[in-house]
């Protein structure tokens, strides 16, 4: 039994797919094949059921892959131990991140930590937050930077690094342009623009909606806050935004506050809760909570 052969077995089973989870591990999807399938050999059972359109895990499978996750993880702790007496930070690392305004200085923060730590190797990968929350508990991702509304997800350990109003965002020629200022209740008779179901900023309005016992329309959708308010400023409806992000378009947008309840969101860093992280990880998240708290 070989380490590969593990790794590439949690990998399909995490990402339910042969050919993703090549494309994660950096080899060809026959090569993952294979070595599953040796894995299977030599364990005497079928690990995986490949005969749907995605692949899941067997009886054996979901039996066996809680302890290719323990040798998996003991093995990266044995490489941390090592690393740690020798003073040098090496490896890779994986930060995750909420599609974001370009307040969060990713790029800064990507070239900074890049430059003091050379030997690290950093990705970035962009989802919403539900994804993420689930890319970190699976250990995918090492550290993320996901959207909060109310209680941190449970198995995560979390660090707010920005907490602000959510406002309304409508173009200069929009109806409500006049208003400084809307009841929640008045929402109900606009498009509304949004981020998608899965993310924080979205969790947090649509709780506002429920308490307030109002239904609006949901007209769009978009992963990129940029986006939204370019709808906005077209005047195809009200955006749900952080009120910086708003106040820092003066030129395409007019701000709307909404009343009873007032919104709020916020982001956060995240990691796994217990065990150990990498070296890398760790230093990434000091890293980030010094640059971005």
């Amino acid at each position: 039994m070989e380490l590969r052969q593990l790794e590439y077995f949690v990998a399909v089973v995490e990402e339910a797919s042969f050919t993703k989870a090549a494309a994660r591990v950096f080899v060809t999807q026959p090569c993952v094949s294979a070595q599953v399938r040796r894995l299977e050999r030599e364990l005497g059972q079928d690990l995986l059921d490949r005969g749907g359109r995605s692949v899941r895990t067997t009886e054996a499978g979901a039996a066996a892959l809680p302890h290719a996750r323990a040798v998996l993880a003991a093995i990266d702790g044995l490489r941390g131990a090592v690393e740690d007496l020798s003073g040098l930070v090496r490896g890779q690392v994986v930060l995750g991140s909420v599609p974001s305004s370009p307040s969060l200085r990713l790029p800064d923060l990507i070239a900074e930590f890049s430059e003091k730590y050379p030997a690290v190797e950093i990705s970035l990968v962009e989802g919403t937050t539900d994804r993420l929350v689930e890319s970190v508990r699976s250990g995918r991702v090492d550290v993320a930077i996901i959207g909060i509304s109310a209680e941190p997800p449970a198995g995560l350990d979390t660090a707010v690094i920005a907490d602000e109003p959510l406002i309304g965002a409508v173009g200069h020629d929009h109806p409500l342009a006049p208003n400084a200022a809307i009841a929640v209740e008045e929402i109900e008779g606009h498009a509304l623009i949004c981020l998608p179901e899965g993310s924080g900023l979205r969790a947090a309005a649509d709780a506002a909606w429920a308490a307030a016992g109002v239904k609006p329309r949901v007209a769009f959708e978009a992963g990129d806050p940029r986006v939204l308010a370019q709808l906005a400023a077209r005047g195809l409806g009200v955006a749900i935004l952080p009120e910086r992000f708003v106040l820092s378009r003066p030129e395409e947008l007019h701000p709307v506050e909404i009343h009873s309840p007032h919104l709020r969101a916020g982001l956060a860093l995240a990691r796994r809760s217990g065990g150990r992280i990498s070296p890398a990880a760790d230093v990434l998240l000091a890293h980030a909570r010094n640059m971005l708290g």
